[in-house]
């Protein structure tokens, strides 16, 4: 049985803990397709100690961000959706406005073109106006806005629960089949 595609971009802010953890999440469950923007690589650095190949075990292929002519910049390349995690401020500004100077850009761009699912997830806070104007035109665009901001509702004990319950609202997005935390109503009944 063939796994479904699915791209994920990283872009350069905030939140690389949420990638590792969708990525890992991703492994069993598709064929993942991975570019980095330059910003990715230095907060991939920063904030987990990590190089770009050491997220290769968990990708099918990776791209350079500069390989405008890669398969995912393709509207002829099937894919069950991509998903931009971390999404800094500028990525969502040039997605909102149809630049795609960049593979990952592109990819997204291609993905609205064709009208397959594009998951972005900010995590930058506070939110500035233009940053919420990029938010609203990329959903009227057809991109679904998936902030970085887990609920509590799962009782979370640990960070993993935290990050897990982003991964889990993403993969239902996506409608692949994993399950990561309890959902509301599932757990025991306040007593």
């Amino acid at each position: 049985m063939e796994l479904p595609r699915v791209v994920v971009g990283l872009s350069g802010a905030s939140g690389m803990p949420y990638a590792l953890d969708l990525l890992q999440a991703l492994a069993p469950l598709a064929e993942v397709h991975l570019v980095l923007s330059q910003g990715a690589k230095r907060v991939l650095w920063e904030e987990m100690g990590l190089s770009p190949k050491d997220l290769y075990p968990l990708a099918a292929r990776v791209y350079k961000d500069s390989d405008l002519g890669a398969p995912i910049a393709s509207g002829s390349f099937q894919t069950q959706g991509m998903v931009v995690i971390p999404c800094s401020a500028t990525t969502l500004a040039k997605v909102a406005h149809g630049l795609a100077d960049t593979l990952l850009t592109r990819a997204a761009y291609v993905h609205l073109k064709e009208r397959r699912p594009l998951i972005l997830v900010p995590r930058e806070t506070p939110l500035p106006l233009p940053t919420l104007r990029a938010m609203v035109q990329a959903a009227e665009a057809g991109a679904l806005i998936l902030p970085a901001s887990p609920g509590f509702y799962h009782r979370p004990k640990e960070i993993a629960d935290l990050l897990g319950f982003v991964t889990q609202r993403i993969l239902d997005h996506l409608g692949l089949p994993a399950r990561r935390v309890s959902r509301w109503g599932e757990g025991e009944a306040p007593g």
